[in-house]
């Protein structure tokens, strides 16, 4: 047990705190989409000068040259729209930030294993825990220039960090790469210019409390009429009064609008944004805003009831039920998905298998739905699998980061509550010692099945073993029994079978008969043995 990593303690997921619904601007007229388009090519500018400013200030960055920022944007905008673009570009920074030592804390681990083998010998087998050595000359000298590159790489990251420049693209690096392979993206230039302005504009205002239906920038009122208030430069275009321009189509959030309407009712914060949708040539609106903080359910009154053990794997989720002592109730349930294609299919088939497990789980009344807290950010790189592509794949294909996002979104609406459990060997661990026993002839456990009633044993705070070992004596229970999940007062716990009557054990029947026979041994030994072996008889006379 030496070699084993000390593994982390169980604790409740926080729940959402915040909520976004979105709805589509039907029917607008030639002139709206015009000004949605000037509006949003005017403040998207703005956006990408203030960004670059905050990206060439670097570590040097303070309040006062924000609050300079922030000026010289409010006499080309409004200071609304310059507080909300400011806002954005600190968030944008931050995540390049932490990006960036995501990025060099990769570099590191495959500049660690490739050092590591690189110093055994050509040829040298590996274990479970470490790689071996490469396999011949010629990779060996391979993997020192690799080694070599990643080491230029991680010195360039490493004085970036420290100087605090980060490389930011407006619009998605990605889709700037695009623009090189238009033909196996199946996109004309034109197509392509016009997902690349779209995604460039800025049509967003932060919601402020107290303010007329809970933004000044962009209006939406009770009854769905959408209202924008116009930078400066652009006030000609308005149609109403106080500079702001009133779009002709309705919005009816059918999905959380009691919520919404709730909150408009009396002023309170709604963040919006207004984007377009170039592939189907819809325009969007998205309202947001933010919950309060509420007060984390206690583990222990969360597993009360039993939990729900959910293995996340490639192409499905394997569940099984727990009660609260750690025991399987009926059989295994998988959900499963498919995550090729697109990523609108990908992200279908996700809410879809969430969808069914959260209906499963109320169906059988428990309250708590545990998952591993998987992250695969260390575990991706070249260097660390090698030759095994299709589990690099395999694992970079599952979104682990979108799939505790939505099924701690969901849960919530339904009153469940997610446990996150450390993942260290609970397939390992499942399939050794709960995978042969549960198997029937009307029952095939896999090792997926297996490793939920692990995760959920880990929740609850059992071992993941069925029992503990032996008592320390002899077999007997002298020194306790060997049960692990089930507290002394529990009816039905597993413990030494009570005597059919009340007569001790060993000791004469209540109506004085011997009940059974005295057999003799039918053991079969290797050899005789010179000592006498007597089998008392099982009643005793008097």
């Amino acid at each position: 047990m030496g070699g084993l990593r000390e593994l982390a303690a169980s604790f409740v997921v926080p729940g959402p705190c915040g909520v976004a619904v979105r709805d589509r601007l039907k029917d607008l007229t030639a002139q709206d989409e015009r000004v949605l388009r000037v509006v949003g090519a005017h403040q998207g500018a703005l956006a990408s000068g203030d960004l670059k400013v905050r990206c060439a200030d670097g570590l040097e960055h303070g309040a006062q040259t924000w609050a300079s920022r922030k000026r010289e944007l409010t006499a080309l905008s409004s200071s609304r729209i310059a507080g909300a673009i400011t806002k954005a570009t600190h968030d944008q920074w931050a995540l390049a930030r932490r990006c960036q030592a995501a990025h060099i804390q990769k570099l590191a681990a495959g500049i660690r294993t490739l050092r590591h083998r690189l110093s055994l010998p050509i040829g040298e087998k590996g274990t479970k825990r470490a790689a071996g050595g490469y396999r011949s000359k010629s990779e060996w000298f391979r993997k020192s220039r690799r080694l070599a590159m990643l080491e230029a790489r991680h010195a360039a990251a490493v004085a970036d960090w420290q100087a605090g420049q980060v490389r930011v693209v407006r619009g998605g690096k990605r889709l700037l790469n695009t623009r090189h392979h238009l033909t196996e993206a199946r996109l004309t230039e034109d197509e392509w210019r016009q997902r690349w302005e779209a995604e460039r504009w800025f049509l967003a205002a932060d919601g402020e409390s107290g303010k007329r239906f809970g933004n000044e920038t962009i209006r939406v009122t009770p009854d769905g009429e959408v209202s924008i208030r116009l930078p400066a430069p652009l006030a000609h275009l308005a149609n109403t009064k106080h500079g702001r321009y009133t779009l002709t189509a309705r919005i009816g959030f059918a999905h959380r609008g009691a919520e919404w309407a709730d909150r408009i009712a009396v002023n309170r914060a709604v963040a919006y944004r207004i984007h377009l949708d170039t592939d189907r040539g819809r325009w969007y609106l998205t309202a947001s805003w933010q919950r309060p903080v509420v007060k984390t359910v206690p583990l222990a009154a969360a597993c009360a009831r039993g939990v729900i053990g959910v293995d996340s794997n490639a192409d499905h989720f394997a569940a099984y039920r727990l009660d609260q002592h750690g025991n399987p109730i009926g059989g295994p349930h998988r959900f499963p998905y498919d995550l090729s294609g697109s990523a609108g299919h990908r992200d279908a088939q996700i809410r879809h298998a969430l969808t069914r497990l959260l209906h499963w789980t109320q169906q059988v009344g428990a309250k708590a739905i545990t998952i591993e807290d998987l992250d695969f950010t260390a575990e991706k790189t070249r260097e660390k699998h090698g030759r095994r592509k299709r589990f690099r794949q395999l694992i970079s294909g599952m979104p682990t980061g979108k799939l505790k996002a939505r099924l701690v979104s969901m849960a919530a609406e339904q009153g469940l509550t997610i446990v996150a459990v450390d993942p260290a060997y609970t397939s390992m661990w499942g399939a050794q010692h709960w995978q042969k026993p549960l198997v029937t002839p009307r029952r095939k456990m896999s090792r997926h099945d297996a490793a939920g009633i692990a995760i959920g044993r880990r929740a609850l705070g059992h071992p993941v073993r069925r029992r503990t070992a032996p008592p320390l004596h002899d077999r007997s229970d002298r020194a306790g029994h060997r049960t692990a999940q089930a507290g002394p007062g529990t009816r039905g716990r597993e413990g030494t079978r009570p005597p059919t009557t009340d007569r001790p054990p060993g000791g004469p029947s209540p109506s004085g008969k011997r009940t059974r026979g005295t057999s003799a041994s039918n053991t079969v030994r290797d050899a005789p043995s010179t000592q006498q072996w007597v089998q008392d008889s099982l009643t005793h006379t008097g």
